[in-house]
């Protein structure tokens, strides 16, 4: 047979690990799936607890990220003795020779900023828990948040900080959160994706956003998340093209499935069957996602609820709706993004703008899962990829300033979903600048060593966490790839159980 055969063809396409993948495993790969279903732990058909590591507490998880890094001090952590610190250095031992950024190594002196803005106490227990003005809303259900304090991270920029929160590590490449769950628990509702990201409008939308941040890494393609969006089709090439039929369609996938599983039968590549799922995945889509969006049926105490702009496609508002649409219609895994949040200047005209677009929508959110049953069920997360500094970036004035990156100590609030409701969890020190104990001092946590630091939450901690919470162990969802066990919380990561109802 000579090398320009066409028949070498198969030869020349059959890698080494092919050859090994389609002698041990052929058909009985495509015959697991269906016997294992459509997820690795729970039940892919109702998304019953049976065959999770325990049992759950939440069902699903709404993840509201602020992404740029909102600060902290100006919305959660009160600091009043920092008022009496205007415009002074910080103090070296605060800082103590800790890394910042390359956009304010070059200031002669890091001057002591204080929020402009009043908080108020909400005392929901012994300690109360600290609300800013920004947040009147917010405010409004303080007693069913879990304030987490004392989050911390190592990455100091954005794209490596996004990347290391949403998918357990700071080099691209990995599975995301959302995708970890979907490999891990499945569907709920055949109809509709596991994993659903929204992009929600704002009028600073300086970072990007990858889609590598809700991708399935090395994980099958089936678990990566998909986008909605706000015009035109919610999902791009939803709508059959001009002449072609839903009954066409049918017939055009059932003839490439046909030819997909013949080339699964050859190679072996899981990657075929979950192309097939897809497919199929898209054809169920384009029946249930415009009725989705459709939000007509939805009452005028719904609206009067999100407020007016709900009614406007894209708005944040009108995303935390469709948020607790897809959470009724049983999608496991819904992420809302809101850039904007970085304000390295004119942090309160920045900030002031982003928290009107949020704090409605973040309240009627957990109201409206509440009066619907759901929010026992349901975890919803807010927060970003880190804080904003102590000190100002550039001129510090009475009305206005900004703010660095930091990501020593940030915010994190949980609501529903089995977390303690009306706490706070961990404190900083008077400046917001590092955790502290509860004498003040500051603690040194040391996330890549086997012991953990009380008071304190690493974002492994909180993806370990969250996952405790839908019944999984974060050191058994695990999936094997180029010779190694990988998963979300890498080596890391602790449960806190003090957060836990």
């Amino acid at each position: 047979m000579s090398a320009t055969d066409p028949r070498r063809e198969y030869d020349l396409m059959l890698t080494r690990r092919q050859l090994c993948s389609r002698a041990a495993l052929g058909l009985g790969t495509a015959a697991i799936v269906d016997l294992l279903g459509s997820g690795l732990l729970a039940d892919g058909t109702n998304g019953e607890s049976e065959g999770l590591h325990h049992p759950a507490k939440a069902k699903r998880v709404i993840y509201l990220f602020m992404s740029g890094g909102p600060s902290h001090h100006d919305l959660w952590d009160y600091k009043p003795k920092m008022q009496e610190m205007f415009n002074q250095p910080l103090p070296d031992h605060i800082r103590d020779g800790q890394r910042i950024t390359g956009m304010t190594s070059g200031q002669k002196t890091l001057p002591v900023c204080p929020s402009k803005y009043k908080f108020t106490k909400h005392d929901n227990n012994a300690s109360g828990v600290w609300v800013s003005e920004l947040l009147p809303h917010t405010a409004t259900v303080v007693k069913e948040l879990c304030v987490v304090h004392s989050t911390f991270a190592e990455a100091i920029n954005h794209d490596p900080a996004i990347t290391y929160i949403q998918t357990g590590s700071q080099v691209p490449g990995r599975p995301s959160f959302g995708a970890w769950l979907s490999y891990g628990l499945g569907t709920m509702n055949e109809d509709l994706p596991h994993y659903v990201v929204m992009h929600a409008k704002t009028s600073f939308a300086e970072q990007s956003l990858f889609n590598r941040l809700w991708g399935s890494g090395f994980l099958p393609s089936e678990h990566q998340g998909v986008l909605l969006r706000s015009q035109g089709d919610p999902v791009l090439y939803l709508s059959n093209p001009q002449g072609v039929s839903r009954d066409d369609r049918r017939a055009q996938l059932d003839a490439l499935a046909a030819i997909n599983h013949q080339q699964h039968e050859e190679f072996a590549d899981p990657e075929v069957l979950a192309r097939i799922k897809q497919h199929e995945m898209a054809y169920r889509m384009q029946a249930s996602v415009p009725e989705l969006m459709d939000l007509s049926g939805e009452s005028d105490a719904t609206f009067e609820l999100y407020g007016e702009e709900a009614r406007q496609p894209g708005t944040f508002s009108a995303c935390c709706l469709n948020a607790r649409r897809l959470a009724e219609r049983g999608v496991r895994n819904i992420q809302i993004f809101h850039r904007g949040w970085d304000a390295h200047g004119n942090l309160p005209r920045e900030h002031e703008s982003q928290c009107k677009d949020v704090d409605r929508g973040c309240a009627a959110l957990i109201k409206d899962l509440r009066q619907r049953g759901m929010l026992d069920d349901t975890l919803v997360i807010w927060g970003g990829e880190f804080g904003r500094t102590a000190y100002c970036q550039g001129k510090l004035t009475n009305d206005n300033y900004g703010r660095d990156h930091h990501p020593r100590c940030f915010t994190v609030w949980m609501a529903g979903g089995g977390v303690k409701a009306g706490i706070t969890y961990g404190r900083t020190d008077d400046y917001g600048y590092n955790i502290a104990d509860a004498d003040g001092n500051p603690l040194k946590p040391q996330p890549n060593k086997d012991r953990w630091t009380p008071g304190t939450m690493h974002i492994h901690d909180l993806n370990a966490t969250i996952l405790h919470l839908l019944g999984i162990d974060h050191k058994r969802l695990t999936y094997r790839y180029q010779g190694r066990d990988f998963r979300l919380t890498d080596v890391h990561g602790h449960v806190i159980q003090d957060l836990i109802a």
